[in-house]
């Protein structure tokens, strides 16, 4: 009995999908078909909405891994260039040192040069000094003038195997006889608190802003022809005997890096004469 009914109902159902297909087939079932099909397109509609977002979100977050791998190779990029642009621009100061300290010892045919680097400062108001990493291995001695390619720095005061120390010109004890570029006249540039100050300037003697100081050579402690600085100011001493010029180096005494020894120069010692 149960087996006729299964039978009886797998006969119904095929026969029924055979009409629904044939039915189909024959259009009979399309207005049917399309009032079904509204909702389930809205639900597909959905459903692919939902897939996309979810496709568009996993994408995201693998382009948003992928920004910021390339992000991080970017820094690391940016952070060798930027080391190798500081290098560079190192290379080229060091360059532009070497080519100015080369002109100038072509200026002075005469004289041998020993470049040295700064290694240390002791500059307050009063003492006015600096130590380069050259000494009595080098040859060098007290006394020795110092350089840059801008004019005079100082002479050598102490020296050790491997260092010295140069007392700036613009120390409270330094005096350099020096002369004017312009006029010719004599007179002496004395370290000063904040600067220099040529003295001794004879009353007759024309003194205009700008003029040019340079070593007079008298006196035997530096060659003659070294730059000092320029005149930034004339006014005449309380004794009215002479008159006294304020002077500017072109050196930036707080700033140097490298300086120039005068090797063959030999101080004379006029104390003898005495």
């Amino acid at each position: 009995m149960r087996r006729s009914s299964r039978l009886l109902l797998v006969v119904i159902s095929v026969f029924l999908c055979v009409a629904l297909i044939m039915l189909s087939v024959s259009g009979v079932l399309s207005p049917v078909q399309g009032i079904l099909a509204t909702p389930l397109q809205f639900l597909q509609g959905l459903a692919n909405s939902f897939v996309t977002r979810v496709s568009n979100f996993a994408e995201g977050i693998v382009e948003l891994q992928s920004l910021q791998q390339r992000n991080r190779e970017l820094e690391a990029a940016l952070a060798a260039y930027q080391s190798e642009i500081v290098e560079l621009r190192e290379i080229r100061s060091d360059y532009d040192r070497i080519a100015a300290f080369l002109k100038y010892t072509r200026s002075r045919e005469n004289e041998e040069f020993l470049v040295a680097d700064v290694i240390g400062r002791d500059i307050s108001a009063f003492n006015r000094v600096i130590q380069i990493n050259r000494g009595t291995r080098d040859g060098l001695r007290e006394g020795m003038p110092v350089v840059t390619e801008d004019g005079l720095v100082g002479r050598i005061s102490r020296v050790s195997a491997n260092a010295s120390q140069v007392t700036l010109i613009t120390d409270t004890v330094s005096s350099v006889n020096a002369r004017l570029l312009s006029s010719r006249a004599e007179g002496a540039v004395q370290g000063q608190v904040g600067g220099l100050r040529m003295t001794f300037i004879d009353l007759g003697t024309r003194v205009q802003e700008g003029d040019t100081v340079i070593t007079s050579g008298l006196g035997g402690n530096f060659p003659e022809g070294i730059i000092i600085g320029q005149v930034t100011s004339v006014r005449q001493a309380e004794s009215e005997l002479f008159r006294e010029a304020e002077v500017r180096s072109l050196n930036n005494f707080d700033r140097l890096e490298n300086v120039m020894v005068i090797t063959n120069f030999q101080p004379v010692d006029l104390s003898v004469f005495e």
